[in-house]
C-alpha cells in the first residue's frame, strides 16, 4: 500500500482538481463562529490538520489560523510543505500520535476518519486528536459514509486528459460487513511509459451514533450537521467550559 500510494501521491491534486476547498473552508469557518476570511474566531488561532494529505485546506486555514499538519503518508507531505512553506508538519498514525501541544481546533476532513476501520480505532483515533484541544478548543470530523449510505457494486471513473498526461482512474464499490472496499485501478500514461496498477482502500462504515459517541467518550459536547461542508455531514465536539 504504503508503494501505491508514493506512486499516486504526485498525481493526487490532479485527481481531485474539481474539489473546491476554498469553499469548503469558508463553510469550516462558519461552523466556527467565524466573521470571514483572515478573521480569527472566538479567540481560536492554532490549529491541525489531521490526515491533512497533500494540504489543501491547509492553504486556505492558514489565511486565518496558525496551522500545523500531519498525515500517515511522507509522500503527500512532501506536496504539502511546497504548498504551504514555513508550515510545519509531521508523519504519523492519527490512532497515535503526540505533538507535545495543544491547538485551539484540530480537524480531520475529507472523510479521512473512515481510514480507521473499525469502532475501536475511531475511539483511538478520537483520543489521539481530543488530547491536542486546549480547554475550549474545538474538534472537527468529517465523517465517511454510513452503512445506510453506503451503496456497493456501484461503478466509477475519473479521467484526466492533458497533452503530457492521461489518467483512467476505474473502480467498483463494494462492501465487507461494516468496512467499504474501493480498488482503484489507475493507468497512468506519460511520454516516459504508460503503467497500471492498483491502490486498495477500506474504509470503515460508522453510524452517526457511533461517532457521537467516541467524542462524548472524551468529554466533548457534540453538535451534529447532516449537510456539513460537502454533503457527507460534520461532527464539532466542544470541550466543556
Amino acid at each position: 500500500m504504503a508503494e501505491t500510494y508514493s506512486k499516486m501521491a504526485r498525481y493526487y491534486d490532479k485527481i481531485y482538481a474539481e474539489k473546491d476547498y476554498a469553499a469548503e473552508v469558508e463553510r469550516l469557518i462558519a461552523f466556527l463562529g467565524g466573521g470571514g476570511r483572515g478573521s480569527r474566531h472566538a479567540g481560536r488561532r492554532t490549529l491541525l490538520d489531521v490526515a491533512c494529505g497533500t494540504g489543501c485546506h491547509l492553504e486556505h486555514l492558514r489565511e486565518s489560523f496558525d496551522v500545523e499538519g500531519l498525515d500517515i503518508c511522507a509522500e503527500a507531505l512532501e506536496d504539502a510543505r511546497k504548498r504551504n512553506p514555513g508550515v510545519a508538519f509531521h508523519v504519523a498514525d492519527m490512532t497515535d500520535f503526540d505533538l507535545g501541544r495543544t491547538f485551539d481546533v484540530v480537524t480531520c476532513l475529507f472523510s479521512s476518519i473512515g481510514y480507521v476501520k473499525t469502532v475501536d480505532g475511531l475511539r483511538a483515533a478520537v483520543r489521539s486528536m481530543a488530547a491536542h484541544l486546549n480547554p475550549d478548543g474545538v474538534l472537527v470530523i468529517e465523517p465517511w459514509f454510513t452503512p445506510e449510505e453506503w451503496h456497493p457494486n456501484t461503478v466509477h471513473a475519473v479521467y484526466i486528459d492533458e497533452p503530457d498526461l492521461k489518467i483512467a482512474r476505474v473502480n467498483t464499490s463494494l462492501v465487507d460487513g461494516r468496512m467499504s472496499i474501493l480498488d482503484l485501478h489507475y493507468l497512468v500514461g506519460t511520454p516516459e511509459g504508460t503503467e497500471h496498477f492498483v491502490e486498495c482502500h477500506e474504509l470503515g462504515l460508522f453510524e452517526v451514533n457511533e461517532m457521537i459517541s467516541a467524542l462524548e467518550g472524551e468529554g466533548l459536547v457534540v453538535d451534529y450537521d447532516r449537510e456539513g461542508l460537502t454533503g457527507r455531514g460534520l461532527h464539532l465536539g466542544r470541550r466543556r467550559r
